[in-house]
């Protein structure tokens, strides 16, 4: 019934049937390695027909970072007893042969992927892509756009859903000019972290990058603002042309100028791309705390 390798081939290895002669094999020895979920589960069970196949899909999705094992405690009451297993479905997790959590009872498949989760952290399965990424953000920071998009591509393959991955390929595509592919992948971002922060920022560059394929030279906006500084389309102009030039500092005090005269200019214009360009930086960037202090100043003076 519950997630055996006829009905589950995909997940051999991670979820099986024990008994209490494979227990300490199975269980003990194998939570050496990576936290071992155990089931306690019967065939009469209405619970435990809900819950297993739910706990199978968590252990499947966390991709060999936990493995899961299922006992019947009709045909093993001594290891049901061992573990004063007194209602089920009960379930045990073990991590370096000891239990390090527990529940009773069917519960949300929302609080079966924290279960996981928490398993998972005990490992620090995850340490190596995170320094994986720090290396990629480097590299990109560095002009190696390339290469930092090989590194973002191969963790991204290992978690789909990894939204640093994801905003750190979109943005090193927006560094390397190849807009097009930038787009195609935030819009096919997975539901699940289309609005995750990292996505939005890398949405953010792209919409710059994009003002900035049509922006005037800065000399020319510059000479149209000397000749005329109530020229509002110039110094947005020139605010874009600044950012494309990699100069983010410039641009905000032009587009905070721009707000000081005429803050609602084309509907609030400026407002709106500075907003923009605070999105595209880090939240904790000086220049970003800076600018939205200066504008919050001027809103509410």
């Amino acid at each position: 019934m519950l997630g055996n390798f006829d009905t589950a081939p995909a997940a051999a290895g991670l979820i099986k049937d024990t008994t209490e002669a494979s227990f300490m094999a199975d269980v003990v020895d194998a939570s050496q390695e990576v936290p071992v979920i155990v089931d306690f589960w019967a065939p009469w069970c209405g619970p435990c027909k809900t819950l297993g196949p739910q706990l199978e899909a968590a252990v499947t999705a966390a991709k060999g970072k936990v493995k899961m094992v299922k006992i019947n405690v009709d045909e093993n009451q001594q290891i049901a007893a061992q573990l004063r297993i007194q209602s089920i479905p009960t379930v045990y997790a073990f991590f370096q042969g000891r239990p390090v959590d527990a529940f009773q009872g069917a519960v949300p498949p929302s609080e079966l992927k924290t279960f996981v989760d928490k398993l998972v952290a005990l490992t620090g399965a995850d340490e190596g892509l995170e320094a994986a990424l720090d290396e990629a953000e480097t590299m990109l920071g560095a002009g190696e756009a390339a290469d930092a998009a090989e590194v973002f591509a191969a963790v991204l393959g290992e978690e789909p859903e990894n939204a640093r991955a994801l905003g750190g390929l979109a943005r090193a595509h927006i560094a390397a000019g190849t807009l097009d592919q930038a787009e195609a992948l935030i819009n096919n971002a997975p539901a699940a972290i289309a609005t995750a922060k990292e996505v939005e920022a890398a949405r953010a560059q792209l919409a710059l990058a994009r003002q900035a394929e049509t922006a005037g030279p800065v000399d020319e906006l510059r000479a149209a603002l000397a000749a005329d500084p109530a020229n509002h389309q110039a110094r947005f102009d020139l605010a874009g042309a600044l950012h494309a030039s990699g100069d983010v500092a410039g641009a905000i005090d032009e587009l905070l100028e721009l707000f000081r005269r005429d803050r609602e200019w084309n509907e609030g214009a400026a407002k709106a791309q500075l907003f923009i360009v605070f999105d595209a930086l880090k939240p904790n960037d000086p220049l970003a705390q800076k600018g939205r202090r200066r504008l919050s100043s001027m809103i509410f003076a």
